[in-house]
């Protein structure tokens, strides 16, 4: 009988505040066979802080298919793994979810294992609607990828959540404001859990304005509050009509079809038609 597979395990490390771990995830830590982080150097610092001895094994965004198959073998034959990103909850913007995607193809049970999370900790302290929220990550480099996509940001009636590097935020602030108009709230929460922490909140005109007078350093997440609702165009009900009644449909039946797909009033529909007819 073939061994039993053991489980991949998917643990959220701190962001930042060290005791943001919790005890489940240093459980885990110390008693899987291996744990597969994106930078060995970094997770062993973790490691050592907390006094487990767990080998490790790097997998990372250039990690080679052979790494992803060494791992699933690994966990077909009964051992289990525990995956982590630099900090955070591992597969958001973060390498590990071409893994995820083998594992259940391979019938491997998998254990998230939550804790810290930037998007949300920045979310829930920005002052922002948090009840329909939208992830963007990191918007794209290319220079027409990434108008396309702040184009898009716009738009969104939902907040916005992305990521950003703190040399290209005030570029991206601007963009976002050229996009969006000066005036839409937003939240810049930098340094999360860390000792210099700081949330910057108001209309973009504002923290773009903060943010050129002190550059920020350190990890940033952005916090967009969402496009006021766009009131949905009227139906054109002669357009409508008069490609019902070109299509050979009566005027009765025209004004059914139209007031039944746009909520119209069917007779006074059907009035028109008879004008248009």
């Amino acid at each position: 009988m073939p061994p039993r597979a053991g489980v991949l395990y998917l643990i959220a490390t701190p962001i930042g505040n060290l005791e943001d771990i919790t005890a489940r995830a240093l459980r885990l830590l110390g008693e899987v066979a291996v744990i597969a982080a994106e930078d060995t150097r970094v997770t062993r610092k973790l490691l050592a802080h907390f006094d487990i001895h767990t080998p490790l094994v790097s997998y990372h965004a250039h990690s080679t298919a052979g790494r992803q198959d060494a791992l699933i073998a690994r966990l077909l034959a009964g051992e289990s793994v525990a995956l982590v990103s630099d900090a955070g909850t591992p597969c958001v913007s973060d390498p590990g979810a071409e893994l995820v995607v083998e594992a259940i193809a391979a019938g491997i049970r998998i254990d998230p294992i939550p804790g810290a999370s930037a998007p949300l900790c920045a979310l829930i302290a920005s002052g922002l609607p948090p009840g329909r929220f939208v992830f963007e990550g990191f918007l794209p480099r290319t220079k027409p990828d990434f108008r396309e996509r702040v184009r898009l940001v716009a738009r969104e009636e939902r907040t916005v959540v992305l990521f950003e590097a703190p040399p290209r935020l005030v570029e991206t602030l601007k963009a976002l404001a050229a996009a969006c108009g000066d005036d839409r709230p937003a939240s810049v929460g930098r340094e999360l859990t860390k000792k210099f922490e700081e949330h910057v909140r108001g209309s973009l005109a504002e923290v773009i304005a903060h943010f050129t007078q002190t550059p920020a350093r350190g990890e940033c997440v952005i916090v967009l509050g969402g496009a006021p609702p766009q009131p949905e165009a009227e139906p054109d009900a002669d357009a409508l009509l008069t490609q019902a009644l070109d299509e050979g449909l009566s005027p009765k039946d025209a004004a059914r079809r139209i007031a039944d797909s746009t909520g119209l009033a069917k007779n006074a529909l059907y009035r028109r038609a008879l004008e248009l007819r």
